[in-house]
């Protein structure tokens, strides 16, 4: 089965959900939608799976304009943020519940449901009521319920965003080997790009209810073809520091100076906006040809097992990304190093012109 939206817009009152929305998704595909919260990702699953209609625009399914066709009768699947079980049901039951509703054989349900309990390792719960498990073995039934459909789209909307961050890892990984193994499209929806670079397949970064790139998740990654798009697909947000290329070199902030070189050799004199994310800026260097710059330390924010140092050089606010836990005192004065290879290059509008190798980064990046 194939997917594709045509033009689509959805306005509620005077505000714009989603505008102009042309995707296509192909039989067997894994898609993430990235974006931030209420960029519009909920809005354009549910046009997907027919619970709304756009206001404007076409939903066709193998070339079949079906906008107006009710969700009960597309082979779809939905996974919410919030588990949603019916309380009164067993785990078994809650499983069969959508194959009891299709009419499927009592042989087939018994086999269907024990077959997904297995696969999402639920399969001693099933005499169970949903009100005696934690959160994570909810979500895992919720998941089942919608995984034993084997429908043809199958919507996963931030199913792992209310667990804990042990859980999520699990069932993160575990969601890759099944989808792997389904033939459905299956499109997932989340705000954060580390879990849309884990996902893999393809990726549609969406802001404001508008698609501003598409591709293959690394490839969008590495090559983000605007400024916002580097700002969706990059936690923390990337840094920007204004600059002028002339003779030979650019001038970042107030006074960084870099060569212009690899991918940055062919750069014509003016003033661009150079981007570089925060795992990309050290306290030590790493290579002879680092540039370097005094900032002072704003903030340590420990996130897990890495410090968010937020810094400040002249006017410019920047953020580090160090491995471990540190302290930083506020106030304290940091040197900064930073290579040019690692530079993404836009110009004045935010459009990319230049962006940095991985090869060359993984390179350049090697401890002195």
């Amino acid at each position: 089965m194939g997917l594709t939206l045509q033009n689509v817009d959805k306005l509620v009152g005077r505000e714009i959900h989603l505008k102009d929305i042309n995707l296509e998704f192909e039989p067997g595909s894994r898609n993430v939608l990235l974006g931030h919260t209420l960029a519009g990702k909920t809005s354009l699953l549910r046009i997907m799976a027919g619970i709304d209609r756009p206001t404007h625009g076409k939903i066709l399914i193998d070339g079949q304009d079906v906008t107006g066709v009710s969700v009960r009768k597309r082979s779809v699947a939905m996974v919410y943020q919030q588990f949603i079980n019916y309380p009164s049901l067993t785990v078994y039951k809650n499983i069969a519940s959508p194959l009891k509703v299709s009419g499927a054989p009592k042989a087939e349900i018994d086999r269907r449901v024990r077959e997904t309990a297995e696969m999402l390792h639920i399969e001693d719960l099933l005499d169970r009521l949903p009100a005696e498990l934690s959160g994570g073995q909810q979500q895992r039934i919720a998941i089942a319920r919608a995984l034993v459909k084997d429908a043809q789209l199958l919507l996963l909307d931030e199913p792992l965003v209310n667990l804990d961050y042990k859980l999520r890892e699990e069932l993160r990984s575990e969601l890759q080997e099944i989808f792997q193994r389904r033939k459905a499209i299956v499109i997932y929806t989340t705000t954060e790009p580390a879990e849309a670079l884990m996902l893999g397949g393809k990726v549609v970064v969406i802001d404001e209810g508008r698609v501003l790139q598409t591709g293959l998740t690394p490839e969008v990654y590495h090559n983000p073809k605007t400024i916002r798009v580097a700002e969706v697909f990059s936690d923390p947000p990337i840094n920007y520091l204004e600059g002028i290329v002339q003779d030979g070199t650019a001038i970042l902030g107030r006074d960084i100076v870099i060569p212009l070189k690899w991918h940055m050799n062919a750069l014509s004199p003016g003033k661009y906006i150079f981007g570089v994310r925060s795992n990309h800026l050290f306290l030590t260097s790493h290579n002879e040809d680092d540039a370097e710059f005094r900032a002072s330390v704003e903030l340590a924010e420990i996130n897990g097992s890495e410090t968010l140092i937020h810094i400040k050089h002249d006017t410019t606010k920047l953020v580090v990304l160090e491995e471990g836990i540190h302290s930083r005192r506020i106030g304290s004065e940091v040197l900064i190093y930073v290579n040019p290879c690692c530079f993404f290059v836009y110009d004045e509008a935010g459009t990319l012109v230049a962006s940095p190798s991985r090869s060359t980064i993984e390179g350049r990046l090697k401890p002195a």
